[in-house]
């Protein structure tokens, strides 16, 4: 995690410097402008879900967000499930195949992947040869399940 200087160490640096800054021995802006450059890349939005079904409207109650981090094995197969709110994984590292249930359809997601996950219709993931790690956001609201295990199949 980068360093993230506290106002108090900031400003108690500044304190011992201010003869530099009198004396011009050091340009703030100099030194503001030798830090990177912010990058901001959107990696996805949209109003659907990776099979193409438009998402529905959110409920009309508190929201609640949820960041959940999976390490899935190599060659395991997920169980049949489905997920009651919107949600959107990132894939770190691996290859995942997702099949929806009732017809087959699958995606491949593999490293920088965003997949918009399809909501209320059950669906698994096969991981191949190494684990997959992915971090899935959820946007719920408080006591509604985040997965739902299919009981079928």
């Amino acid at each position: 995690m980068p360093y993230c200087p506290s106002i108090k160490t900031l400003f108690a640096t500044l304190l011992m410097s201010e003869p530099l800054f009198f004396h011009g021995a050091l340009n703030i802006s100099t030194a503001v402008a030798a830090e990177p450059e912010l990058k901001v890349v959107q990696l996805l939005k949209t109003t659907h879900s990776w099979d193409g079904t438009p998402y529905k409207s959110y409920p009309d109650a508190q929201p609640e967000i949820s960041v959940l981090y999976y390490k899935i094995p190599p060659h395991s197969t997920l169980p049949w499930h489905s997920h009651p709110v919107i949600n959107a994984g990132y894939v770190l590292s691996g290859h995942l195949k997702v099949i929806r249930k009732h017809d087959g359809k699958s995606m491949m997601i593999g490293p920088g992947d965003v997949l918009p996950e399809m909501v209320e219709a059950p669906h698994c993931g096969e991981s191949g040869d190494e684990p997959v790690e992915l971090i899935v956001f959820y946007a719920g609201t408080p006591g509604v399940p985040l997965v739902v295990r299919s009981d079928h199949e």
